[in-house]
């Protein structure tokens, strides 16, 4: 890894407020989009660029702000990746959110948020926090293919119940569907069984498949021949050089997710879970028309 003063950590967006304490990650899946060189790293993804002074860029964003919002983290660079466990900067910057009395939408696959779950929960407490999680394959054996430098996918799963048990409402984004890897129904309808077991609120899905762009079909394509020799080239025969990679069991698993989220009160549609995330609490909007500190 390596160090950087970043000129500014809060990003506005439609609305919405995210920022990226990290830029890279180490946990080496297969298909991630951060890796495709529309991003323009300068640097090689694993050496992990370090914004070294986001605690106090936060802060003082957090500070300026009039308006109390949900703060999001973990889009782009997952924010509990192996580096945190020695910097500790996500968590300072939870402490700050906490501070200052914003509320929280954070994004991981790694089990080393659970480090924070008290200060997660004292977040929910006093205004709101989500915590989301990326599951992809319920098969252990193929999510350490997948996902080779992180927990697997049933250890997340026990991270959703931990956070249930909390009373911290959790959102699961159910992506990449890989072609001709996950895309089964069996695969697809244990992991919705375990969300509806543990009380997820809500799915997060674009599609049930996964994008590739120069860069990220590299590295993928590299997987492939590494894991699924063969696999390179039905890819290329069925969708060339295609942005966008649908599984062509997309129907059946899409419908099969509808079915199973509308059953257990689970929101499937992108919008809906989004919606949900951004809204700041109203109890808190309340209080603060008599905070004027």
């Amino acid at each position: 890894m390596h160090f950087v003063d970043a000129k500014g950590i809060l990003i506005t967006s439609d609305g919405r407020c995210g920022m990226n304490i990290y830029r890279g990650c180490t946990h080496g899946c297969i298909y991630c989009d951060s890796r495709s060189k529309c991003y323009q790293f300068t640097h090689p993804f694993e050496d992990i660029e370090v914004k070294q002074n986001a605690p106090q860029l936060l802060e003082a964003a957090l500070k300026s702000k009039r308006k109390k919002c949900m703060i999001g983290t973990g889009s782009m660079s997952d924010p509990y990746m192996h580096c945190e466990e020695e910097l500790g900067l996500t968590r300072r910057c939870l402490e700050i959110i906490h501070q200052y009395g914003f509320g929280l939408a954070i994004q991981t696959k790694s089990d080393r948020i659970l480090r924070d779950i008290d200060l997660l929960d004292e977040i929910n407490r006093k205004t709101k926090c989500v915590v989301q999680i990326t599951l992809t394959t319920f098969d252990d054996e193929l999510c350490s293919i997948l996902e080779p430098n992180v927990c697997n996918t049933k250890r997340r799963i026990e991270v959703l119940s931990k956070m249930q048990k909390r009373g911290i409402p959790t959102v699961v984004w159910l992506s990449p569907i890989l072609p001709f890897i996950n895309d089964t129904e069996e695969n697809v309808g244990q992991i919705l069984d375990a969300c509806a077991q543990t009380g997820v609120k809500g799915i997060i899905n674009f599609g049930m498949g996964l994008t590739l762009r120069e860069g990220d079909r590299e590295y993928y394509y590299a997987a492939l021949d590494k894991h699924f020799p063969g696999l390179r080239q039905k890819y290329i025969t069925t969708y060339g050089n295609a942005y966008e990679v649908p599984s062509p069991n997309s129907r059946a698993l899409f419908a099969l997710m509808r079915r199973v989220c509308k059953a257990n009160n689970m929101m499937y549609k992108p919008d809906d879970c989004f919606s949900y995330m951004n809204e700041f609490p109203e109890k808190f909007k309340q209080m603060s028309l008599f905070d004027f500190t």
